[in-house]
């Protein structure tokens, strides 16, 4: 029977979250006034990014060799199906503020290139990563 690397997953996934946190504290900072950390945000999101890839592409794989062995019929696989339902509903009610994020909206990507921002706070000049600066102002809009 095929078995996920669910010690792997594990690290790969604790990983991800190290470098999510460290992520969050940095640009705390950086609307605190403090500069010269934005590049390190952007080398922990490409990881993050790439983290993501990989585990996406791994259990896509993994889905596939189930539906070789298995037919169309999944075994206790969905006692497993529940539980990752449960973990994710879990982890979108731990992220986004308050509220939680729910990620299974929008998932179509925008059609767009470019989004209009609306600023909820003052934050000051805000380094894009084409270089440009942008000053977010409350209640401002930018595109």
């Amino acid at each position: 029977m095929l078995g996920v690397q669910e010690d792997a997953v594990r690290q790969i996934l604790e990983e991800m979250k190290a470098l999510f946190e460290q992520n969050q504290k940095d640009v705390s900072a950086t609307v605190a006034g403090e500069s010269g950390l934005f590049s390190g945000v952007q080398l922990r999101h490409a990881a993050l990014e790439r983290n993501k890839r990989c585990l996406l592409a791994y259990l896509l794989e993994y889905i596939k060799k189930m539906r070789w062995e298995f037919g169309s019929v999944l075994p206790t696989e969905v006692q497993w199906f529940g539980k990752y339902n449960k973990m994710l509903a879990n982890y979108m009610r731990s992220i986004g503020g308050t509220g939680g994020l729910d990620l299974t909206q929008d998932l179509k990507p925008p059609k767009k290139l470019y989004i209009e921002v609306r600023c909820l706070v003052d934050h000051g000049e805000f380094e894009t990563q084409d270089g440009n600066i942008v000053v977010l102002k409350k209640n401002s809009q930018i595109r």
